[in-house]
């Protein structure tokens, strides 16, 4: 079964971790793919292991002109966006009083005012379609605290509450809006998480994660296709009166 097979798929940060993981699980149920991401050899990479139905656009999702014109290549090559997942993202680490404004800023708009730009210019083909998914991949953090991260679980939070007052705003339309919201999870981006703790504490590699994985209760990292899941759930049509909701994807942490 293809569920998805007229269905156009766009996804932001595809190029590895859970944004490739997502691009898989999404093609394998029919969808037409674009994928978004900085990095243009790991995406043509992606695209050639997904097969013929993966289109390619380089994009900073923090620049509004990039967006814009990644969004309209896009359509160019499958028509308007039905399926939008937010996945981008980055993390830093800080002890608060240490937080500086750029860091700040930059958690913001990699993690929240990215995925406002990319819904902002996928919507109108959504509306003129009349049916629509936007899946935010958000986090544990954005659903609790964690210490040193403030600006990520600020921007979290902040991406969480959007999905929340667009999944209102829309829910007329027949497009939903859902936040998934991993724990800790095995992608670079934990891997780069283990390298701040070894070089800031001097622990091993081990212990580092360790320390990590006990605040899944399943006593284990995330798997990429596991959230991959949850997005592929959240875009077909029988998940249609799901709508507004912040889904964890974390053992049992929240």
């Amino acid at each position: 079964m293809r569920p998805l097979e007229d269905r156009h798929a766009l996804i932001t940060g595809a190029s590895r971790g859970i944004g490739a993981a997502i691009a898989r699980a999404l093609g394998e149920a029919g969808a037409a793919l674009s994928l978004l991401g900085r990095d243009q050899k790991a995406l043509l990479q992606r695209a050639r292991e997904l097969g013929g139905r993966a289109h390619v656009e380089v994009c900073d999702v923090t620049d509004p002109e990039a967006v814009h014109r990644a969004v309209r290549g896009a359509e160019a090559a499958w028509g308007p966006v039905h399926i939008l997942v937010n996945n981008a993202g980055q993390a830093e680490s800080c002890p608060f009083p240490k937080t500086e404004l750029e860091l700040w800023e930059r958690m913001l708009r990699v993690n929240l005012t990215g995925a406002f730009l990319c819904t902002r210019a996928v919507l109108p083909g959504m509306l003129q379609a009349g049916w629509g998914r936007i899946v935010n991949v958000a986090s544990t953090a954005g659903l609790k605290g964690y210490p040193y991260v403030a600006a990520y679980v600020a921007a979290k939070h902040g991406l969480v509450g959007l999905t929340r007052a667009l999944a209102l705003e829309l829910a007329q339309k027949n497009i939903t809006v859902n936040a998934v919201c991993p724990g800790f999870t095995e992608t670079g981006l934990l891997e780069d998480s283990i390298a701040r703790i070894v070089e800031k504490t001097g622990r091993s590699p081990g212990e580092a994660r360790e320390e990590l994985v006990r605040a899944n209760p399943q006593g284990r990292f995330v798997r990429p296709e596991e959230v991959a899941q949850a997005v592929l759930w959240l875009a077909l049509p029988g998940s249609a009166a799901v709508n507004g909701q912040a889904i964890a994807v974390a053992g049992g942490e929240v």
